[in-house]
């Protein structure tokens, strides 16, 4: 009886990660340096891309098909880690804060104080900047969360973010300029 297409498209797979496996997790690990805890589950979905194909018989070189799946899928992550908003840990920011010195009361006071006062100007000037300046930088949502939470688009979010940077860079070179 011969052999179905699923099992010998397994034993294709199988082979593949017998001779490469070792190869293709140094590869994805150079590239990823910084995110070494997600190298397992893209060669996962290395592996799954190559279950799903239906017509395995023609690749004539395996090796050089599972590079190019590896690379697709490492473009993909990387464009996904670049779209998803850079979040912040408290303990993270607590921990950075308590290993540097401490600077002078007085300064730590008037930098509180002008942050303060960026932020009641900004709020003045467009409260949804504002919200949106907030839920991009201290809670990581994305442009799409943030629109869907103030029932804007998603480019909408964008520009009110840009609208909130905007008015803080100039908020504060006039602060530089009268100092």
């Amino acid at each position: 009886m011969p052999a179905r297409p699923q099992e010998t498209r397994r034993h294709f797979v199988a082979a593949i990660e017998k001779a490469h496996s070792q190869q293709l997790r140094r590869f994805l690990s150079m590239r990823l340096r910084n995110a070494l805890a997600d190298v397992p589950d893209l060669v996962q979905e290395i592996y799954l891309r190559l279950l799903r194909l239906k017509d395995y018989e023609a690749v004539r070189n395996p090796q050089a098909y599972l590079y190019t799946i590896a690379s697709h899928v490492l473009h993909q992550y990387t464009l996904r880690r670049a779209a998803a908003p850079e979040t912040m840990d408290p303990l993270e920011v607590v921990n950075a804060l308590q290993t540097t010195t401490h600077p002078d009361p007085a300064e730590e006071a008037d930098i509180e104080q002008r942050i303060e006062e960026l932020g009641h100007a900004l709020e003045e000037h467009s409260p949804r900047a504002y919200a949106v300046l907030l839920m991009y930088r201290c809670e990581g949502l994305t442009f799409k969360q943030i629109g869907e939470r103030l029932g804007v688009s998603t480019v909408m979010a964008r520009k009110y973010l840009v609208r909130a940077l905007k008015y803080c860079d100039q908020h504060l070179d006039r602060e530089q300029g009268r100092s």
